[in-house]
């Protein structure tokens, strides 16, 4: 299992996805067992803890889409005003999405 991740990392390094510092700090991280290093290009959606107004959900959700806060406020705001399905998706979504 340590092989693989080595030899996955070892493959980004070659072609070029890591730099020298990255590939070392993530190699020294799956030596040690800290934590299991992502695919490459894999982003997870996290509540946010800074931005928050409730839950942190708009602004977690609008960091991993690449817009601002205040957009998806209004998408929620809009979905909430168009039948109440804003409600009952941010609480499952609150429920759902592990914070920072």
């Amino acid at each position: 299992m340590i092989a693989n991740e080595l030899d996955r990392l070892a493959a980004l390094h070659d072609s070029g996805k890591l730099s020298d510092d990255e590939y070392q700090r993530a190699k020294a991280r799956v030596i040690e067992g800290l934590a299991p290093t992502p695919g490459p290009g894999a982003r997870l959606m996290r509540r946010s803890r800074q931005e928050r107004w409730l839950g942190g959900v708009c602004s977690g959700m609008a960091r991993f889409v690449g817009l601002e806060a205040w957009l998806m406020r209004l998408l929620f705001v809009a979905l909430l005003l168009a039948g109440g399905f804003g409600i009952v998706a941010y609480v499952l979504l609150w429920i759902f999405i592990p914070s920072d």
